[in-house]
């Protein structure tokens, strides 16, 4: 593989890179549609997975209609457009806030998140090299991520949600603790009513044993992009894993950090499910 990765660097006070930065005006530019759905996360929060429910949900089919650029976008017939994103709310188009298009936010606890995002980086040479766990702990902490700082991140996107009332927020573990009633709750914000067989349809086809083995979910078709043999890109799916990887000291200073860092937020989430 000769894919070079990219190096950090501060944009207007977010850590990104050259990859997710090259087109800026055209992403500021952009225009929305008000029937557009955001699909929106801090990486590797669950939005692959939300996105799949979601492109089920409005299309039936197992032919993605989520886009993650903005280039093509306006030449679509498609619509609704399904539009994911991991930016911080405040680097969003405005238009999405004047067209109110409804967003769909999934946050999911910084432990498995730094866990999965690593792993992530580890694979994907679109991302900065991540080093070695401790380093890599570390950075995570700091903020010095692509996409900037989880806390920042989830507080940003938390907050906007106080403010404007089409954004709807999930929590990754409570779809893993029972997906059939997150989904409910977010076809209720939609305005969706599928029918029962419907429903479950989608749930077993939603499914992280399903998923894996799905091209179109799994992003296998990006193999210059990806490294499979360092990981998969839907990895383990699961509530937790961060207990494989913190040691004891670690442990007890990401608590720390993390308590005061997240004093002031009325945000709780949950470590284990």
């Amino acid at each position: 593989m000769d894919f070079s990765r990219p190096e950090l660097f501060d944009f207007q006070g977010i850590s990104m890179t050259k990859y997710h930065t090259d087109k800026w005006e055209k992403i500021q530019n952009f225009q929305a549609r008000p029937n557009d759905i955001i699909i929106a996360s801090y990486p590797k929060a669950g939005s692959t997975w939300l996105s799949y429910i979601l492109d089920l949900l409005y299309f039936g089919s197992e032919t993605t209609h989520i886009f993650r650029g903005t280039e093509m976008l306006d030449k679509l017939p498609t619509s609704p457009r399904l539009i994911r994103t991991h930016l911080p709310v405040q680097l969003m188009p405005n238009s999405f806030w004047e067209q109110n298009c409804k967003v769909v936010y999934v946050a999911r606890n910084a432990k498995d998140s730094v866990v999965s995002y690593f792993h992530f980086q580890r694979m994907t040479l679109m991302f900065p090299e991540p080093e070695e766990w401790s380093r890599y702990l570390q950075r995570f902490m700091k903020g010095k991520m692509v996409f900037g700082s989880w806390y920042d991140h989830v507080n940003g996107w938390w907050k906007k949600k106080q403010s404007y009332s089409k954004l709807h927020f999930m929590f990754y573990e409570d779809m893993i603790e029972d997906i059939g009633r997150e989904m409910d709750k977010l076809c209720s914000f939609l305005g969706l009513s599928p029918s029962a067989e419907e429903k479950e349809r989608i749930i077993d086809s939603v499914q992280f044993d399903e998923m894996k083995t799905n091209d179109m979910v799994n992003f296998s078709g990006f193999v210059k992009q990806m490294n499979f043999k360092v990981s998969s890109f839907i990895r383990k799916g699961k509530v937790g894993d961060w207990k494989n990887h913190f040691t004891v000291a670690q442990n007890e200073e990401f608590d720390e950090d993390y308590g005061e860092k997240m004093k002031d937020s009325t945000l709780q989430f949950r470590t284990e499910v």
